[in-house]
């Protein structure tokens, strides 16, 4: 099946959930600018009052809302309204761009197979936290990151793209760090065209890439 679907006549709408600085949100409208992805971010999310991407968004125009998770009677309670301004904005697709809270059952009803994540590890590697860190305490030569879909797991939907970054001996988190994000921000651009353009589906648990573009007036 075809993941998202975006209307004729116009371009994939995003909703980004970030909590810190925003990075991947620069990188997507970067690429957005310069005509390498057929999107448009119509509404930025954050669980944090003073993460730098709000400010980013505001520069930009673009909607930008901090939801204090403590506000909500649950968890449960935060994702439904997290769904619901993410569908009044109208987005096709929900971008998590470093956040750091599991979205649930209750999120992802309402956008099953229309959220995607960015992991800092060839997942099903290193899953979780500090996983640049993991890498390289365990000792593997090559770490890398992945684009995969969101489920109700810990990093453990459809694997969509992965790039391989080499592990030196002599790195540390930071430096593995810094050598990752360089490759996420070519990666995540590339696989949200890929489901901008209609070529990504879900077969079972595995994402294929479909060679053929649907065609689609994005103008």
């Amino acid at each position: 099946m075809s993941v998202v679907h975006t209307p004729s006549g116009r371009k994939m709408r995003l909703a980004v959930l970030a909590s810190g600085r925003g990075s991947n949100f620069e990188a997507i409208c970067r690429s957005v600018d310069e005509g390498r992805l057929q999107a448009e971010v119509v509404v930025v999310i954050s669980d944090q009052k003073e993460a730098p991407v709000l400010s980013k968004a505001g520069i930009r125009g673009i909607k930008n809302l901090y939801i204090n998770p403590a506000d909500y009677e649950s968890r449960d309670a935060c994702d439904v309204a997290m769904a619901h301004i993410c569908q009044e904005a109208g987005a096709d697709l929900i971008v998590l761009a470093g956040y750091m809270r599991l979205l649930g059952k209750s999120f992802l009803r309402h956008f099953r197979w229309r959220t995607v994540n960015i992991h800092p590890a060839l997942l099903p590697a290193f899953p979780g936290l500090r996983a640049q860190r993991q890498a390289v305490e365990y000792g593997v030569r090559f770490s890398g990151c992945t684009v995969h879909f969101v489920d109700e797991g810990m990093d453990t939907g459809p694997i969509i793209l992965q790039a391989v970054v080499p592990v030196h001996f002599d790195d540390t988190e930071d430096t593995l760090t810094e050598r990752i994000l360089r490759e996420e921000h070519r990666l995540y651009p590339q696989a949200l065209q890929l489901i901008a353009t209609g070529r990504v589906e879900v077969v079972g648990r595995k994402v294929r890439i479909r060679k053929q573009l649907e065609t689609a007036d994005t103008r």
